[in-house]
């Protein structure tokens, strides 16, 4: 959790700075920075999975406790393995998929709609944080099934 912390919260400030400097230049020219748009919606991907990462990793992430709290310890340590088990699952299949779209785009060369930026610059972050998901789903099952709780 050390290294998704700083990230989300540079990412953050990031959408921040890109946004407000948007609506001072819109405001004081009536003009809008093109770029601002692109940036801040591959951020908020970027901020998802971070975010994805760190809820897992603290074992925040959605769930609906009702039939696992029925369970013994162990059956609720398994229940967690099992649901990061299918969550490995889910983020191997983005991983996977994403990182075949990041080198069709790299391969086709597309660029971006805005500002006509190689498109896969921004694809390839989402196989990429899709494999830091996976990383802290892996140690959270490690820990569930070595008995350290859910």
């Amino acid at each position: 959790m050390k290294i998704e912390e700083p990230l989300v919260a540079a990412t953050m400030a990031a959408i921040a700075l890109i946004t407000a400097a948007n609506v001072v230049t819109r405001y004081l020219s009536n003009v809008s920075l093109a770029f601002t748009e692109e940036y801040s919606v591959a951020l908020m991907i970027g901020l998802a999975l971070l975010g994805t990462a760190l809820a897992v990793a603290r074992g925040t992430h959605i769930r609906i406790p009702f039939f696992v709290e029925k369970l013994s310890p162990r059956g609720q340590r398994i229940a967690e393995a099992v649901a990061m088990a299918l969550t490995i699952l889910c983020f191997g299949l983005l991983a996977l998929h994403g990182a075949k779209l990041a080198y069709d785009e790299w391969d086709f060369e597309f660029v971006s709609s805005g500002l006509g930026h190689p498109q896969f610059l921004y694809t390839m972050w989402l196989p990429i944080l899709s494999l830091v998901v996976i990383a802290r789903a892996l140690q959270r099952m490690i820990r569930s099934l070595r008995g350290h709780g859910p």
